[in-house]
């Protein structure tokens, strides 16, 4: 059932979840939750298709969670990894054999989106778009009911997943701790003859107009030859203390015209941009009944802004929460689990490159000769997410001791905390 105008709406709406942002995430919970049996609302402010700031890149992790919902994306195209390039260097980086899936793929999120949210509806989800989630009513911390538009929604659990910007979740005390790293992010879309290329390129030589490389990367990530496109955009690092000096749509501009002649690019169209907290570096993503997923709990990689994995992954963990017990702390813990200690590595890793003096004398020993063909695979499995913990391989063990070390360090540095 879809319905689109409030005055359409039965008045209260009772639900057993609700499910607020359809995103990737939003709508992979609400597939999640309808299969288990769970009367559930999906509910977007936007009508669909509509679309999302993104390098539409999806590597093996998030095809694995594709592969249990169903979803078969993008089926002409496939990726093998990455080839990543500066300094005077190329390293090409196959995607490792750590996931069932061992390719990638892509597509611009304005399909992308619709298509989960299209599943949702099938797997039978009731969905609501056109008209946003607001007014929360709380009794302690749990949310006893919610608008859309004029109508009222009640809901035994609450999934808020309306993204980084999250409007939702701030009048629920969410808060985004800006003196972590954070991401600044521009893309388009340019057509090229090269739209089949099965290997998604980042250049981590991000120069400006006037040389200076900055602390981020480009990217061009193929969208396959029935598409004709590739997807081609930036993201630079930043803090508090440390803010990326960057016009992202100008410096856009610059990459392009660079990348232009071997990508024999059309003009890039569609130009948008975002900022992006990482790393789980907000507070109250929980309450009682309620909890955020995906990048509205700033699940995102803070070493290359990457968050469809991250944001499907845990759209399944929400789901297998649902019960009688508070989340206000299980959420939190759960969290932190899967991704606690990885995070504040990469968190502290993503603080190096904020440090104008850091990329020019690490780049080219990364990039060139004997150590760039042992170090690149592996840094591209880490900016891929790709390192589980059923891993066992010298990378794996080491990741995991540096993420000890880097957590015990860092204590004081919160993830998803309560405060």
């Amino acid at each position: 059932m879809i319905v689109l105008m409030p005055e359409q709406i039965d008045n209260p709406s009772t639900f057993d979840v609700a499910i607020i942002g359809a995103g990737p995430a939003g709508a992979a919970a609400a597939i999640h939750a309808a299969r288990a049996g769970y009367e559930t609302l999906l509910v977007d402010g936007a009508r669909f298709p509509r679309d999302k700031t993104c390098g539409d890149g999806l590597t093996p992790r998030a095809m694995h969670q594709l592969e249990k919902l169903d979803l078969d994306v993008n089926p002409k195209y496939r990726s093998l990894g990455l080839k990543l390039h500066g300094f005077g260097g190329s390293v090409t980086a196959p995607w490792p054999q750590t996931y069932p899936v061992q390719t990638g793929t892509a597509l611009p999120r304005l399909h992308f989106d619709n298509l989960v949210v299209d599943a949702a509806r099938q797997a039978g989800a009731t969905l609501w778009t056109g008209t946003p989630a607001t007014a929360p009513e709380l009794s302690g911390n749990r949310i006893v009911s919610f608008r859309v538009g004029e109508a009222e929604v009640r809901a035994r659990w609450i999934i808020v997943a309306d993204g980084v910007r999250s409007t939702f979740s701030k009048q629920l005390g969410r808060t985004w701790q800006k003196d972590e790293v954070y991401g600044i992010a521009a893309r388009s879309y340019a057509t090229s003859p090269h739209a089949g290329e099965p290997w998604l390129h980042s250049h981590v030589e991000l120069q400006d107009e006037k040389g200076t490389v900055q602390p981020g990367y480009g990217w061009i990530f193929p969208l396959g030859e029935e598409l004709g496109q590739v997807n081609i955009g930036l993201g630079a690092l930043s803090t508090a203390r440390r803010p990326a000096k960057i016009n992202t749509k100008k410096l856009l501009e610059h990459y392009a015209e660079q990348q232009r002649p071997e990508w024999k690019l059309g003009p890039i169209e569609h130009v948008a941009s975002a900022l992006l907290p990482m790393g789980g570096a907000v507070t109250n993503v929980a309450g009682a009944n309620w909890m955020l997923i995906g990048d509205a709990a700033a699940c995102v990689n803070p070493l290359n802004g990457e968050g469809i994995d991250y944001g499907l992954e845990t759209a399944a963990l929400a789901v297998e929460l649902l019960g009688p017990k508070d989340f206000t702390l299980a959420w939190p813990d759960i969290l932190r689990a899967h991704y606690g200690q990885a995070f504040l590595l990469a968190r502290t890793a993503a603080r190096l490159l904020t440090y104008p003096q850091f990329l020019p004398v690490a780049g080219p020993l990364a990039l060139r000769g004997p150590v760039g063909r042992i170090l690149m695979p592996a840094a591209a499995r880490l900016m891929g997410n790709l390192v589980t913990e059923e891993d066992r391989d010298l990378i794996a063990r080491a990741w995991r001791m540096a993420g000890g070390t880097v957590g015990r360090l860092r204590s004081h540095s919160p993830l998803w905390s309560t405060d």
